[in-house]
């Protein structure tokens, strides 16, 4: 392993740990720096001890680099290995039914990875597809996709499954449900996508009777396949609660509409609840285990939205992307 593909693995790792940012993005600085300088001459800064006058280069990262040439391997990256690598229990069996992720991100709205990268992950990883699910234009924090800047990506997608099949890319978008109910993207567009994932992302404080409704409206939607993190909560630092709405209501009209429900495996998110993952079980709902990966590394996160299905007696039929690319495509054509 080399010094760029060292610090790349740190990069990964990192983002499996779901590590600070900044952190992330030394290390990524770090491996772009050692790429575009080259080997020969971090080969002779490292021989003269001069690594870290390189902007961009740190102690951590100069220590990576000089293990990877001094072909020692990485005690950093062995380190991170072990410290980062995600423990599976009981769904095990149901991780290994797997055969794609449906929710996830790119570097054309707010990932850090290109889609080639990413589907080349999942490949790695065991999956026959991704689900390449980007937002939409509304949420421009996340530099959310116009209705053309998605056709762009539909061109891309298409050329890049021309040179990675038989592994297929899945179109799709993680369309903002509005605040009257309404989706964030053109219906024609919508329309051709393989996979819709609808979340809400803004005023999530909303009353009760408003989030209902909301909610109700956007899974009436013919388009919408996967309802994406429920609640909107997350569970890590200084966290955020859960929307309040009524969740018979919502689970109803998910069961009506034949709408999945996201099991979001984002570690900040472990959404849906227990309680509401149980009520959504008695509705007989299907289900996708999703990363919601914004990383390469984050792909790796579905033993934790498996052990939570396993553990609540969710079986593999009920999974959607249990399925394979053309019987998920059969159900979100329905």
């Amino acid at each position: 392993m080399g010094p760029v593909e060292a610090l790349d693995r740190v990069v990964y790792l990192l983002d499996r740990a779901l590590a600070e940012s900044q952190k992330v993005r030394a290390f990524a600085r770090a491996r772009d720096i050692a790429e575009e300088v080259g080997p020969e001459e971090l080969a002779e800064r490292h021989a003269t001890g001069k690594l870290t006058e390189l902007s961009g280069i740190g102690p951590s990262t100069a220590k990576v680099i000089a293990e990877a040439l001094d072909g020692e391997g990485s005690g950093y990256v062995a380190k991170l290995e072990d410290e980062t690598a995600i423990p599976l229990d009981e769904g095990r069996d149901l991780r290994a039914a797997l055969k794609g992720d449906c929710h996830t991100h790119s570097t054309w709205s707010d990932g850090g990875a290109s889609i080639e990268k990413m589907a080349r992950t999942a490949q790695a990883l065991g999956h026959e597809y991704l689900v390449m699910t980007d937002h939409s234009p509304r949420l421009t924090v996340a530099h959310g996709l116009t209705k053309e800047r998605l056709r762009q990506q539909l061109d891309e997608i298409r050329a890049l499954n021309e040179k990675l099949s038989p592994f297929r890319i899945l179109t799709g978008i993680e369309v903002d449900i509005m605040p009257d109910g309404s989706l964030d993207q053109d219906e024609k567009m919508l329309a051709e996508l393989d996979v819709v994932v609808a979340s809400v992302h803004s005023k999530l404080r909303m009353p009760r009777e408003d989030m209902t409704r909301r909610m109700v409206l956007a899974l009436a939607n013919p388009h919408v396949d996967i309802l994406g993190h429920v609640t909107g909560r997350k569970v890590v630092g200084t966290g955020r609660p859960q929307s309040d709405f009524d969740p018979e209501i919502v689970f109803a009209a998910c069961a009506r509409f034949d709408v999945a429900l996201e099991i979001n495996c984002r570690p900040e998110r472990q959404d849906p609840p227990d309680d509401l993952l149980a009520m959504a079980i008695e509705w007989g709902l299907h289900f996708s285990i999703d990363t919601d990966a914004h990383a390469p590394g984050q792909l790796e996160w579905q033993p934790y939205g498996a052990d939570k299905a396993a553990e609540s007696g969710i079986t593999a039929d009920r999974i959607v992307n249990a399925l394979g690319a053309d019987e998920l495509l059969a159900w979100t054509r329905r």
